[in-house]
């Protein structure tokens, strides 16, 4: 793993249009697994460090990847005035490729998830299984819209420092604010990596973001919902969603929305149970 504060990628993929996505390869770090291929999306204004904790509670999972989103981390971040969640999927697709991965286990947090729901939209041949870990397949409501806009001036006025400082603390659960506050710091200095451009691209993305409850409904893979019980960002009703068959549904009790950092173990052990089923 690198020791650059922003990510823990340690190899990059140059897109056609000259871009670059930066991503965490187990199979780089020293670690593999059975075959299988496990994709982690982190959330907004995050980057694959959100993953650091949890990574080595999957080393038995398979081949895992954990990219940087577009404009995230150590990825490029390309002038937009917004980026969509369909050109996030495809920088996965192409991703995908470049690594010869043939259908993958796709988990998404938050951000992640609606990244996740429009790549199962677009490619579902490349799904083997698919999770949403604290997001939710629902559009923003108009209340959140307005909030998506005052975040993207906020960032193109003010930068990011201050919009992070804001931001993280509320994504974890009350409780955890002061107990773990070593944690919401490194959180902090990830989420200072953002491009403030790239993170208003993405706020205006996520805005315009259609409703994927049929998406998710519709889904022929195995599908797991973890939710937080104390999560202030999505509530465990906007994530739990779709029911029934093929559909597993985690509640973490006390989690706010980082259980990758709050309770990794307890996430790992739900990812991995999902995956051996």
């Amino acid at each position: 793993m690198t020791t650059d504060p922003r990510s823990i990628a340690n190899r990059t993929f140059t897109l056609p249009d000259g871009q670059t996505i930066a991503y965490y390869d187990s199979e780089a770090a020293g670690t593999g697994g059975d075959g299988r291929v496990v994709v982690l999306l982190h959330g907004f204004c995050g980057s694959s460090a959100y993953w650091e904790r949890t990574l080595p509670l999957l080393r038995d999972a398979g081949r895992i990847l954990a990219p940087d989103l577009r404009g995230h981390g150590g990825s490029s971040a390309p002038e937009a005035d917004a980026y969509a969640m369909e050109d996030f999927a495809d920088d996965l697709s192409r991703l995908l490729a470049h690594v010869n991965a043939g259908p993958v286990a796709l988990f998404g947090h938050s951000l992640g998830g609606y990244v996740s729901l429009a790549f199962a939209e677009r490619h579902p041949d490349k799904l083997a299984a698919f999770g949403l870990v604290h997001s939710t397949a629902k559009p923003d409501g108009e209340e959140a819209k307005a909030n998506r806009d005052k975040a993207a001036q906020a960032l193109r006025t003010d930068g990011i420092e201050p919009f992070v400082e804001g931001l993280v603390p509320k994504l974890f659960a009350p409780a955890h604010k002061e107990s773990m506050a070593g944690d919401v710091r490194r959180m902090i200095g990830v989420g200072r990596g953002t491009s403030a451009a790239g993170a208003a691209a993405t706020a205006l993305g996520m805005k315009a973001r259609p409703d994927r409850t049929g998406v998710l409904d519709a889904l022929e893979v195995p599908r797991l919902l973890v939710a937080g019980s104390e999560d202030g960002v999505v509530p465990p009703a906007n994530t739990f969603t779709a029911d029934g068959p093929g559909v597993t549904q985690a509640l973490l009790e006390g989690c706010g929305h980082m259980s990758m950092v709050e309770a990794p173990e307890r996430l790992a052990a739900e990812l991995l149970g999902f995956l051996k089923r």
